[in-house]
């Protein structure tokens, strides 16, 4: 059973992301949110995010709107440092900010800024042992920084009873051609 679930996957740049109206975010929120639903029948209790930009604050996004149907669902953002949004443009330290006030669990892991890579290191080995599973939007023929994490956990998961979902391209495909055609059918 997975009440600990902590997601993750690219960072909006690494998809090509720029801005919020791109076409590409809502087919990712619909992916993580039919994974959210599907895992809140078993008992989902909490979602753990690191707060970066791309899958994670969407998954915040999608979290916040279905606390309506699913109140009991919380969120956590636990950074590896203090002021990971520092260098971001000021819209998306707004959005960051708004999310990290509606968070119902906010911290920072080293309690310190930016030092090292190793920060990162330990937040990854930190969510895995504070969680029961992993949700992370990731295709292995599109290279990332999620990749660390994954090894990571497909590592934990061999001494460790932790449960692994992956969204790929091919998912979101699927998805974006569900979205399509529910779009087609409402214009007929």
């Amino acid at each position: 059973m997975v009440k600990r679930l902590v997601v993750t996957g690219y960072k909006a740049h690494e998809l090509g992301i720029f801005n919020d109206s791109h076409p590409g975010i809502p087919v990712i929120k619909q992916a993580i949110k039919n994974h959210l639903n599907g895992l809140l029948d078993e008992g989902l209790e909490w979602v753990i995010l690191s707060g970066q930009q791309g899958v994670e604050t969407w998954t915040a996004e999608v979290v916040l709107e279905m606390k309506e149907a699913f109140p009991h669902l919380k969120y956590a953002i636990i950074t590896p440092f203090l002021d990971q949004e520092k260098n971001w443009n000021e819209l998306k330290q707004e959005k960051y900010n708004s999310l990290l006030l509606q968070a119902d669990y906010e911290t920072s892991l080293t309690k310190r800024p930016y030092e090292a890579p190793w920060q990162f290191i330990e937040k990854n080995k930190f969510l895995l042992r504070n969680s029961d599973g992993m949700l992370i939007v990731y295709d292995e023929e599109n290279e990332g920084s999620p990749k660390f994490i994954k090894k990571l956990a497909e590592q934990y998961m061999e001494k460790e009873n932790y449960s692994l979902f992956n969204i790929d391209a091919y998912d979101l495909q699927t998805i974006a051609e569900e979205i399509a055609e529910e779009t087609r059918n409402d214009y007929l």
